[in-house]
């Protein structure tokens, strides 16, 4: 997903973004590459493809687990893996 933003092609002011929205959305979906949209000069929001938007929640996601897990290894928050695989076995064994 993280494509280079290119300064040339990437970036259109908003008054632009009105008039094009609909060809600005195709080409957004079909490159996957972010838009960014300006105003006043500056960049006010990005447009993403929702293939791109689902690309960068799920490693948002994945590195706040990692995070978290990272977290529980620092407060001493971790089991043994025989522990923990002895209670799954013990949990999920067949009856």
């Amino acid at each position: 997903m993280s494509q280079h933003v290119r300064v040339s092609e990437d970036f259109v002011p908003v008054s632009e973004f009105k008039a094009q929205a609909a060809d600005l959305l195709k080409r957004v979906g079909d490159t996957r590459k972010p838009l960014v949209i300006t105003q006043n000069g500056r960049p006010a929001g990005v447009l993403l493809s929702p293939a791109a938007y689902d690309d960068l929640m799920e490693r948002t996601e994945f590195v706040a687990s990692v995070k978290t897990g990272l977290a529980d290894i620092e407060a001493a928050r971790t089991e043994a893996h025989a522990v923990v695989a002895k209670r799954l076995r013990k949990k999920y064994a067949p009856r």
